[in-house]
């Protein structure tokens, strides 16, 4: 796997790019700083990009830039807006090493990474669930990527039952297509990945 390495300062691209290459037997593809980044992505069409995010940055007009490319990875305190923004990842800038490792394997295969505590709520500040148990049961088998034969199949339902759950429940979550649904879902608590 080939790693752009991306960071404002050079002693953190430094860093990250050693412990890609020592951490994670991957390659640094190279490194940039984060007004390069877009520019260094075309160039050298990495597997994926660990970008590590300062506050002062626009990260979410570069996200944009980078939307046909391979999975980007963002070290930085996790904030809905870089989820929104088309980032495939967002680890707190305390992450370890491992972590890394993990979740640039986990997004250079089209896995989504964020942290587990930032996804679902805590169970005091938890809503409940607009979905009823069956919707919510749909929309789990939804996020593991069955179509809807299959959910009928698993149900022991019918191709025409399985349809009118997904619509219901993306009525519900007010979105318009499975992916939206499972961003809602995982949003709100009703499935982990």
């Amino acid at each position: 796997m080939r790693v752009l390495v991306a960071a404002a300062s050079a002693v953190t691209r430094a860093g990250l790019k050693a412990l890609v290459e020592d951490s994670t037997g991957a390659v640094a593809a190279g490194t940039c700083g984060t007004d390069d980044i877009v520019g260094c992505a075309h160039e050298l069409n990495p597997d994926a990009i660990l970008w590590q995010v300062s506050p002062d940055e626009d990260a979410a007009s570069t996200l944009r830039a980078l939307a046909d490319f391979n999975p980007v990875l963002i070290c930085a305190d996790p904030t809905l807006d870089l989820i929104k923004g088309g980032a495939h990842g967002v680890l707190p800038l305390n992450a370890s090493a491992d972590q890394i490792a993990a979740s640039l394997e986990a997004a250079a295969t089209g896995l989504a990474v964020f942290p587990l505590d930032y996804l679902v709520p805590a169970p005091d500040t938890k809503t409940p669930s607009i979905l009823t148990a069956r919707e919510t049961e749909v929309l789990r088998m939804i996020a593991e990527g069955l179509a809807n034969k299959e959910i009928a199949w698993r149900l022991g339902i019918s191709d025409h039952t399985v349809k009118f759950h997904v619509s219901a429940l993306l009525g519900k979550l007010g979105v318009s297509g499975r992916a939206e649904a499972i961003s809602a879902g995982i949003r709100q608590g009703l499935i982990m990945l």
